[in-house]
């Protein structure tokens, strides 16, 4: 079974939740900072880049699909840095 098939088995909230208990397991004893902020950035900004490369660079074709306005997605896309 190759890693792609495998991926596709686990739902979306699982992977979260692994990749979660894998963190705090590295953390190894020391407190989490920020994890809310930190758990954000990790998943919004993949998100917007893929949607937007779906979307060939709409905005308005990329707001309707995330189910957000287009000034918000702006916003967003200007916080990561991908307003190019």
């Amino acid at each position: 079974m190759n890693t792609t098939s495998a991926a596709r088995t686990i739902p979306l909230n699982g992977m979260v939740r692994n990749a979660l208990q894998q963190y705090f397991q590295d953390l190894n004893g020391h407190e989490p900072n920020d994890l809310y902020q930190l758990l954000l950035s990790e998943v919004e900004r993949p998100l917007l880049e893929t949607v937007m490369h779906y979307a060939r660079g709409n905005q308005t074709r990329a707001a309707q699909a995330l189910g957000i306005n287009r000034g918000t997605l702006r916003k967003k896309l200007k916080q990561y840095g991908l307003d190019n």
